[in-house]
C-alpha cells in the first residue's frame, strides 16, 4: 500500500485522466435503470464482455421487472448459463424483479439503502447504479479500483470501504462523478494485477508504485 498522495498530485492525475477520456462510460450494456441493475448484479465474478453476450437477447424480451417475471427463472437461466453462478443469480434477478413491483411500483429506487434491499444487490452494485443512472457521484470500488487506489496512493485503504472513503475524501469534487470509471478503466487496461503496462501509463511519473514494469 502506497502512502496517500498529496492533493496537487491527485488533481494532476485526474486532469490527465479527463484529458485522455473526457466522458468515461461503463462497459455493461443496458437500456434502462432495470437492465442496468440486472447487468451489474450478473457481473459479479464475471466479465463485462461475458455479461453483455448473455444479456444481448435477454434484454430484448425482458427489460422490465414485469417482463422478467413473465419470462421466468428457467428461461432466464437459459439466457445467462454462460455466466458464473448463474443459478443463484437467476433466483436473485427474479426475486429483485418481484420486490421492485411489490415495494417500488416497478421502478428502480434512487437511494442506496433501497437499492441494497434488493436481492443480489450489494453496496458496489448500488453505487454503480447511483453513479451511472442517477448521476450521483458514488464510488463503486471493485478489485481494479482497490488495486489502483492502493498502488498509486490515490486512495489507499485496507478494505473496500476504506478505499471508497479515500476517493470521496481526497479526489477533487470536479472529478468525483467519473472517478470510479477512470480508475476501473486504468486498472483494467493499464494497471493490471500481474503485469501492469507501465510504459503506456499516463501517470507513470506521478505513481509511487515500486514494482513498475519498463
Amino acid at each position: 500500500m502506497s502512502a496517500q498522495l498529496p492533493y496537487p498530485v491527485i488533481h494532476e492525475i485526474f486532469t490527465r485522466f479527463r484529458a485522455s477520456v473526457a466522458e468515461p462510460k461503463g462497459e455493461l450494456d443496458h437500456t434502462n435503470a432495470f437492465t442496468l441493475v440486472v447487468a451489474v448484479a450478473l457481473s459479479a465474478q464475471a466479465t463485462d464482455k461475458g455479461v453483455n453476450l448473455a444479456t444481448k437477447e435477454l434484454f430484448k424480451i425482458a427489460d422490465t421487472p414485469e417482463k422478467m417475471l413473465a419470462l421466468g427463472e428457467d428461461a432466464l437461466i437459459e439466457h445467462i448459463k454462460t455466466i458464473g453462478l448463474f443459478r443463484n443469480k437467476a433466483k436473485n434477478v427474479i426475486k429483485l424483479s418481484q420486490k421492485l413491483i411489490d415495494d417500488f411500483g416497478g421502478e428502480v429506487p434512487s437511494s442506496r439503502a433501497a437499492l441494497e434491499s434488493l436481492p443480489g444487490v450489494g453496496r458496489k452494485t448500488a453505487n454503480v447504479v447511483l453513479n451511472m443512472w442517477f448521476k450521483y457521484p458514488a464510488q463503486a470500488v471493485d478489485t481494479h479500483i482497490f488495486r489502483v487506489g492502493n498502488r498509486t496512493g490515490i486512495a489507499p485503504g485496507k478494505d473496500v470501504m476504506a478505499v471508497e472513503r479515500a476517493i470521496e475524501d481526497n479526489v477533487p469534487v470536479e472529478f468525483q462523478q467519473h472517478a470510479h470509471h477512470w480508475l476501473i478503466l486504468h486498472g483494467r487496461y493499464i494497471c493490471k494485477a500481474r503485469k501492469p503496462v507501465c510504459a503506456n501509463c499516463i501517470i507513470h511519473d506521478l505513481c509511487p508504485f515500486e514494482e513498475k514494469t519498463t
